[in-house]
């Protein structure tokens, strides 16, 4: 069977080359006789592995020496957590909430201390990204928390907010490397990989040194503190090690493509021909207002519940997966993160014009 175009949100979409040198490598990893799933984390191989990963990435984002990059397990969300244990200094967080992992980053904050919600944009179903320029920020804040590109409802901050001073925390999980970024804006940086770097079970946090303390909130568990992690170079215990190595090789197949700038230009050439499209269409329509898009995540409605069940199931049969939005809005979501093909947007947009046609 052929590959088909998937659009899942995450899992989601992985550089086909990337899974080819992955395959040639399963039964023997460079002459070690073993694959990477069968090796010590503690063995040469494997440390050179790790090592090359994160200079690979330190090199794509242009990393700080005075930030520490931590491979971690739990995902995004057990980082709701962790977040507040090691930085909730005085027990008071302010949270601009965009989506519904923001909303529940926001819940799980406040079994920890107090948590300001200064913004949302929940009165439009998160169909947009509120004004961050003047923000009621809280004094005694410890930091201030966003999800950067919210992956169900197809929104991005495209200008981050005015933290007047506070830590910036960024939940990066689908947009990250998609774009240059300037680490030192963010005290934390993190995101789960299964979106646009590699397979679920890693969750990658670029934090800056002085936030990796012992002074962490009482009760926190030593592998919810960072310290722990930083301390081992991410390998206190057996780490989410398979992944990392996938999570390596796109950091070199991106760097092969021309980094993170060229990467933002491919993105917005892709995003650019299925936006373009739903704004002339008179069948589809985007639901984000048009300054707040994000270039990875385009959801779309036609207005009629059976007609959007009928274009996701045409759709599927046609190669194209995982278009179905997200349980919470309906409609069709469109994720197209570093890997999915130009081509694969096209042949989409060209499918969309036929189903319309078609049912006019």
């Amino acid at each position: 069977m052929s590959r088909v175009y998937n659009f899942s949100a995450g899992p989601a979409v992985l550089p086909e080359e990337v899974l080819r040198e992955a395959a040639d490598e399963m039964l023997d990893y460079q002459g070690t006789g073993m694959s990477v799933m069968e090796m010590s984390h503690r063995s040469k191989a494997y440390e050179t592995i790790i090592k090359e990963a994160e200079a690979d990435l330190r090199e794509l984002m242009n990393i700080p020496d005075n930030y520490k990059v931590l491979f971690l397990q739990g995902g995004a969300h057990q980082q709701f957590a962790m977040i507040p244990m090691n930085l909730m200094k005085n027990k008071v967080a302010d949270y601009i909430v965009t989506g519904m992992w923001a909303k529940k980053a926001f819940a799980e904050a406040g079994k920890y201390g107090k948590v300001n919600k200064i913004a949302t944009s929940e009165d439009e179903t998160f169909s947009y990204i509120p004004d961050c320029s003047d923000l009621p920020i809280s004094e005694d804040a410890d930091y201030v928390y966003i999800c950067e590109n919210n992956t169900i409802y197809g929104t991005k901050f495209k200008t981050l907010p005015n933290t007047k001073g506070k830590d910036l925390v960024a939940d990066v999980s689908s947009c990250f490397l998609s774009e240059p970024v300037d680490v030192s804006k963010y005290a934390v940086i993190y995101g789960g990989v299964q979106k646009n770097i590699g397979p679920a079970g890693v969750v990658i946090v670029i934090i800056r040194e002085d936030l990796i303390t012992e002074d962490v909130l009482p009760g926190t568990p030593t592998m919810l503190t960072y310290k722990t992690h930083a301390d081992a170079d991410s390998l206190y215990n057996t780490p989410p090690a398979y992944g990392i190595y996938i999570c390596g090789k796109v950091f070199k197949w991106l760097k092969k493509q021309g980094g993170l700038a060229a990467m933002k230009e491919y993105n917005e050439k892709k995003a650019a021909i299925l936006y373009n499209y739903l704004d002339e269409s008179k069948m589809f329509k985007g639901t984000v207002r048009k300054e707040d898009r994000s270039l990875m995540n385009v959801p779309f409605v036609t207005g009629d519940a059976d007609l959007d069940a009928k274009f996701v199931k045409e759709a599927t049969a046609a190669g194209f997966t995982n278009l179905k939005g997200h349980r919470s809005v309906g409609g069709m979501r469109a994720s197209i993160y570093n890997a999915m093909p130009i081509e694969g947007v096209e042949k989409l947009v060209e499918f969309m014009k036929k189903f319309e046609k078609e049912n006019a």
